[in-house]
């Protein structure tokens, strides 16, 4: 299975330059996907980091993340993304701990992982010693609990409301309605053994009360509905014949007629007014130059 990440080029010798240079403080390195991780020391990791910064060149810590595995003796990992940027290579490293021992801090490495440890922290609950600011970072103040543990319910344990009477926001334990915690994710086609809403409504069924809903039509029963239930297509509007235009029987004498070009279609004359036709039967009438116009005088006194 190939990786849906950017492809990265493998770093040769990097196996032997690890052993080297971490000897015990590495427990593991795994090559999966293209991609290197290692599992290291939790006591050792800080100087571990030192090292991979300094004499393997991964200057930029990317991320870190929690992860957690509730039937481990040590629950949880964290997880360390590295970056060579002269390198191009990236660097997975992995430490394992528990809910009460701390991961020694990488603040001094690089102070970008303040904030890092911190998440990891709201979120898991792992301890960092060294942290100069070891906070909850994305949950509310007074939350209880980790929100990303396996053991944390999905509802939380307190919900928070603005309360129009105190006018303000208040705090409350998570109380779900009945119907929410007891669904049996029966599907009403197999039929429930109790009546659904809607079930008294359903006359005319034939079904008893509480047996569900009827069961629904196969795909060409309802294709076969739909077609009853269709209304035949409209007829075209034709006028093959001059009996079809509707304009009456005179109209339809003359469309009868053949015209001298053979065509049997006339065109229609516009009718004229008299006024019209007395015009253009009178004689044309030479019209008469037009005079020359006179200057205007100018306005406001002699020029």
């Amino acid at each position: 299975m190939s990786s849906p990440a950017p492809l990265i080029a493998p770093r040769e010798g990097l196996a032997e330059a690890l052993k080297k240079l971490l000897g015990k403080d590495l427990l593991a390195h795994v090559q999966a996907v293209g991609e290197d991780s290692i599992t290291v020391r939790r006591d050792a990791v800080d100087g571990v980091m030192v090292t991979l910064r300094d004499a393997l060149e991964y200057q930029q810590l990317m991320e870190i993340a929690g992860v957690d595995y509730p039937d481990r003796p040590e629950r949880f990992e964290v997880v360390y993304h590295l970056l060579s940027v002269t390198r191009n290579h990236r660097l997975r490293v992995r430490v394992t701990t528990d809910e009460v021992t701390p991961v020694p801090t990488v603040v001094p490495v690089w102070p970008v992982a303040g904030w890092l440890e911190r998440e990891v922290f709201d979120m898991y609950g792992v301890l960092f010693s060294g942290n100069p600011d070891l906070r909850r970072i994305l949950t509310d103040y007074g939350f209880q609990g980790h929100p990303q543990r396996k053991d944390f319910p999905l509802t939380g344990y307190i919900e928070l409301r603005y309360s129009e009477e105190d006018k303000r926001v208040v705090y409350e334990p998570v109380r779900l309605a009945q119907d929410f915690r007891n669904f049996d994710f029966m599907s009403p086609w197999e039929g429930a053994d109790y009546i659904l809403p809607g079930d008294e409504k359903a006359g005319g069924t034939g079904e008893a009360p509480g047996k569900g809903a009827p069961t629904p039509m196969t795909a060409d029963q309802v294709k076969k509905a739909d077609e009853a239930k269709a209304a035949p297509p409209p007829t075209p509007k034709t006028t093959d014949k001059p009996a079809q235009t509707g304009a009456g029987s005179k109209a339809n004498d003359a469309a009868a007629k053949t015209s001298e070009d053979g065509a049997k279609a006339k065109p229609a004359s516009k009718a004229k007014t008299p006024a019209t036709a007395k015009a253009e039967k009178a004689p044309a009438k030479a019209k008469a130059p037009a005079k020359p116009r006179a200057p205007r005088k100018p306005k406001g006194g002699d020029a």
